[in-house]
C-alpha cells in the first residue's frame, strides 16, 4: 500500500488533523438533506462533474454562476484536504432548444444565423470559437482551469454510441419518429432526484402520437438527421444531449462519481435522464452520490437566459468599468442555493467591498503569518456548512475590523484559498481601481479656471473618441499636479 493511500484511509473526510476534526456538510438534492461528505475508503480523490456550456454563443453572467460555484466547491474540498478530479463538459452538438426533444439543435441554429453551411467542420469551428471564449472568461474570473478537464461531446461519439447500444441490448429503448428513445417506464425510480411528480407530469401532458414518444418523460438517445451527423446502427444523426454527459463521465471519471453539479433548471429533466440511462446501462447505483444545484441569477424578476434575450456578458461588465472579480464577489456574498437578482447597484456594491479588501491588502506590508486559530476554525466551520460563503465573508470582515495588521493579512491569505479573489496578488486593474476608491477627489470649485478648461476639453475629446487628444489633456493635467479618473459619475481629479 502506498503511503498516500494509507493516509486517505485514515482520514476519509480529507487529509490532516484539521480536516478530520471538522465535518464537511453539503446539501444533497438526491436526499434533500444536508449530509456529511466523505470519500469511500477505496477512493483517492473526489470525482466531480459540472454540467458545462453548449457553445453556440457567448456565456452570460447567469451561466458563469455555475462555474464560480463549482470552482468554490472544489476549493472548499481542497481546503478540507481532498484531492479533486474535476470535469466540465463542452456540449458542441445535440442540445435541442426544448428539453422535451423538440425544436432545432442550438449549434445548427447558430450556424444558420451566421449563414454558414451546415457541416460538421463548421460546427466544430463555431464550437472552437466559443469554447476558447468560455475558458478565457473562466480564467478572467480566476477559475483554475489548469485543474479541470474539458471533454467535448463530439470527441466521444464512439462512447456515446456504445452506451446507447448497451441500453438497446437491455431493452430500455424503442424507435420513434425522431430517433431512438429511452423508455422511462422501464426505470421505476425515474424522477427521484428532486422528488419530481412524474405521474402528475404524465397525466397533465398533452397526448403524443403513437409513432413518437410513448410517455412525455421519454427522451431521445439518438436523433435522426439525414443531413448532418454521424453514421450509427440507427441511421445517420447524432446522440442526444443527455447521453453525451453520461458517456463523457464514463470516459473521464468512471461509471460512478461523487459529486454532480449544475443549475436548478437542469434538475427535473437533464439530470434525471442522466441517472436513468447511466444506472440502467451500468447496473451501478447511485450514479452520483451527491447532487448539488445552484439557483438562478435573475434580472427584472426573470432568470437571465439567451432564449429570453436579456443576457449580460463579462465583456459588458468590463466596458462599464467593473473588475470581473467583482462579479465573483457578488456571487460569494449570496448562498449558492439562493436566487440572486442582478442590478448594476448590487454589482457596484460588490465592487466597492472587493476593492476595500484589495486596498487593505496593498496597505499591509507585514509578513504573512498563520491566521489566529479561533478565527480560522470559525471560518472553516462556515465554509463547511454547505459552502456558506456569505457568513464566511462576514467573518472575514469582522476579523479584519478587530485584528492587528499582521492578523488581517493572514486572514486575507487564508480566506482567499476559498474565495479565489486574487487578494494576495491583485492585478493592475484591481490595484488602480482600489487606489481610486480611496482617493480624496478635488472639488471643481477648488481648482483654477485653466484646469477646469483642460478638463472640459478632455471630456469633449473623449465624447468624440479622440483618444490622442484625451491623452494629451491628461498629460497637461499631470504637469499641473493632477491625476484624473474616469468614473461612472464623470471625470474626477486628484492631487498626485
Amino acid at each position: 500500500m502506498r503511503l498516500w493511500d494509507g493516509i486517505v484511509r485514515l482520514f476519509p473526510r480529507g487529509v490532516g488533523a484539521k480536516a478530520a476534526r471538522l465535518p464537511l456538510r453539503l446539501y444533497n438534492t438526491l436526499s434533500q438533506e444536508l449530509e456529511e461528505f466523505t470519500l469511500p475508503s477505496v477512493a483517492s480523490s473526489v470525482r466531480m462533474y459540472n454540467c458545462g456550456p453548449t457553445v453556440y454563443d457567448t456565456s452570460h453572467i447567469g451561466n458563469l454562476r455555475s462555474y464560480i460555484f463549482a470552482d468554490t466547491l472544489r476549493r472548499v474540498l481542497e481546503y478540507n484536504g481532498f484531492s479533486v478530479k474535476q470535469v466540465i463538459n463542452i456540449t458542441d452538438f445535440g442540445h435541442l432548444s426544448s428539453d422535451a426533444d423538440r425544436g432545432e439543435d442550438k449549434m445548427t441554429k447558430a450556424l444558420k444565423k451566421r449563414r454558414w453551411s451546415l457541416t460538421l467542420a463548421n460546427m466544430r469551428k463555431l464550437a472552437d470559437e466559443y469554447t476558447q471564449q468560455f475558458i478565457e472568461d473562466l480564467n478572467t474570473l480566476n477559475v483554475e482551469t489548469d485543474k479541470i478537464q474539458f471533454p467535448r461531446a463530439s470527441d466521444h461519439i464512439a462512447g456515446e454510441i456504445a452506451l446507447i447500444k448497451t441500453l438497446e441490448e437491455k431493452s430500455y429503448t424503442y424507435a420513434g419518429a425522431d430517433g431512438l428513445y429511452f423508455d422511462t417506464s422501464r426505470f421505476p425510480t425515474y424522477g427521484a432526484l428532486g422528488n419530481i411528480d412524474i405521474e402528475g407530469l404524465r397525466a397533465g401532458a398533452r397526448v403524443v402520437a403513437a409513432a413518437d414518444k410513448r410517455l412525455p418523460t421519454d427522451f431521445l438517445l439518438w436523433k435522426s438527421d439525414a443531413k448532418l451527423g454521424w453514421e450509427s446502427p440507427w441511421g445517420r444523426g447524432f446522440p442526444g444531449w443527455h447521453i453525451e454527459c453520461s458517456a463523457m463521465i464514463n470516459a473521464t471519471l468512471g461509471k460512478q462519481i461523487d459529486i454532480h453539479t449544475g443549475g436548478i433548471d437542469l434538475l427535473p429533466t437533464h439530470h434525471n435522464n442522466e441517472i436513468a440511462q447511466s444506472e440502467s446501462a451500468t447496473g451501478k447505483r447511485p450514479f452520483s452520490r451527491f447532487w448539488m444545484h445552484h439557483e438562478f441569477l435573475n434580472l427584472s424578476g426573470e432568470k437571465i437566459s439567451k432564449s429570453l434575450g436579456n443576457t449580460i456578458n463579462l465583456e459588458t461588465l468590463k466596458k462599464k468599468g467593473f473588475h470581473p472579480l467583482s462579479l465573483r464577489y457578488m456571487y460569494l456574498a449570496a448562498h449558492y442555493r439562493t436566487a440572486l437578482t442582478f442590478t448594476w447597484e448590487a454589482l457596484e456594491a460588490a465592487q466597492t467591498a472587493y476593492l476595500r479588501l484589495v486596498a487593505l491588502r496593498l496597505r499591509l506590508e507585514t509578513e504573512v503569518i498563520a491566521a489566529p486559530k479561533d478565527w480560522q476554525r470559525a471560518f472553516h466551520e462556515r465554509i463547511n456548512d454547505d459552502l456558506d460563503t456569505p457568513l464566511a465573508l462576514a467573518h472575514l470582515w469582522e476579523g479584519i475590523a478587530a485584528g492587528e495588521p499582521a492578523d488581517s493579512l493572514a486572514m486575507l491569505n487564508e480566506a482567499d484559498r476559498v474565495f479565489g479573489l486574487h487578494l494576495m496578488q491583485p492585478d493592475e486593474q484591481a490595484r488602480s481601481l482600489a487606489a481610486a476608491a480611496v482617493r480624496a477627489y478635488v472639488a471643481l470649485s477648488d481648482i483654477s479656471a485653466e484646469t477646469v478648461e483642460i478638463l472640459e476639453k478632455r471630456e469633449q475629446a473623449r465624447r468624440r473618441k479622440d483618444w490622442t487628444e484625451s491623452d494629451a489633456r491628461r498629460d497637461e493635467l499631470a504637469v499641473l499636479g493632477y491625476g484624473v479618473d474616469d468614473t461612472s459619475d464623470g471625470q474626477k481629479l486628484y492631487k498626485k
